[in-house]
């Protein structure tokens, strides 16, 4: 055996030597070391995504609503404004909605107010009212501020808004009211809202009667008082007639003020600007000559309005809501 071939690999009997062939390609470490980053990476946020979904604060409820009713001995009242509250919870689930009246029903708002200690502690006041009456600028601001542990906003009134024309004119439909022009026949709206000495109040009706008049093509809407007029109640002295109610006329007045324009009494209706029934509501029922229509209750629009005056106060620290008269405030 020569030195040459000494050093050569033996080779087994009966196996034959591979064919030579393409070498093997090199280990590429610069890409091996791509793949390892790029899995980092994708664990990396995988774990930063499961630690923010399990630590994540869960979200602050919003600021509760508390809808405020006048209050009234009728029967019928408080079924009423809890139906609308059930509307409202429907068309906004998750958001707390409480009841709270003024005077006459229970609960009052200052047992709503005391029983949110804990539960919530921001809240927005929604008068269930249609003016700027001495309720909504004093009452409801005052009893915000005899709630400290609350901070809040009292909204607007629910008029003058086209939504509440669209109400109206819903309830008046519903009472018979004409839905088109019917030869022979002009019909005409008494507006019966609630009095107030308030001049705002007093222009504030006179707003919502123009707004249905518009929603209704142009049909005459004459605002009035439910308040008994001294002229035509027996024994009545209409020399003490309240001074600078929300509207001029009481409702006997204004028909037979449109009855002077050449409108016949059976064509004139009378639109219950009340929100729930009541004695005022009644009596403005009792004294309409044609369709009386039932007050707002737990229509859809009337729903959506309150809604509206809720986010329009959470909206605007100046907006159309009343500012509590003390520092705190819903912070938007």
């Amino acid at each position: 055996m020569t030195a040459s071939t000494a050093n050569q690999p033996t080779q087994e009997p009966g196996l034959s030597a591979p064919a030579p062939g393409p070498s093997a390609p090199p280990f590429a470490p610069l890409a091996a070391a791509g793949l390892a980053a790029e899995i980092t990476d994708v664990l990396g946020n995988r774990l930063r995504t499961v630690r923010l979904h399990r630590f994540r604060r869960p979200a602050a409820p919003p600021p509760a609503l508390v809808a405020v009713a006048h209050g009234s001995r009728h029967p019928g009242a408080a079924p009423a404004v809890r139906a609308l509250l059930a509307r409202i919870r429907a068309l906004r689930p998750g958001l707390p909605v409480h009841l709270g009246h003024l005077e006459l029903d229970r609960p009052l708002l200052a047992d709503t107010l005391a029983s949110l200690h804990g539960t919530s502690d921001a809240v927005v006041l929604v008068p269930l009212l249609f003016g700027h009456g001495y309720h909504v600028t004093h009452d409801l601001p005052a009893a915000l501020a005899a709630a400290p542990h609350l901070t809040g906003r009292t909204a607007a009134p629910l008029g003058p808004h086209a939504l509440l024309a669209e109400a109206l004119h819903g309830r008046l439909l519903e009472a018979g009211f004409p839905t088109g022009p019917h030869a022979g026949r002009r019909p005409a709206v008494v507006l019966a809202a609630a009095g107030s000495r308030a001049p705002r109040s007093a222009r504030d009706t006179a707003r919502i009667a123009r707004l249905l008049s518009t929603h209704l093509g142009g049909v005459p809407v004459l605002p009035a008082y439910a308040h008994p007029s001294p002229a035509t109640t027996p024994g009545g002295d209409a020399s003490r007639r309240p001074s600078r109610i929300a509207a001029a006329l009481s409702v006997p007045e204004a028909v037979r003020a449109l009855t002077d324009r050449g409108h016949h009494p059976d064509d004139i209706a009378v639109a219950a600007c009340f929100a729930a029934p009541g004695r005022f509501a009644d009596r403005c029922a009792a004294l309409a000559p044609g369709p009386a229509a039932a007050p707002l209750g737990d229509h859809p629009a009337l729903a959506r309005l309150v809604l509206h005056r809720y986010d329009q106060a959470l909206s605007t620290r100046t907006g159309s809501g009343t500012d509590v008269p003390r520092a705190a405030t819903v912070a938007v």
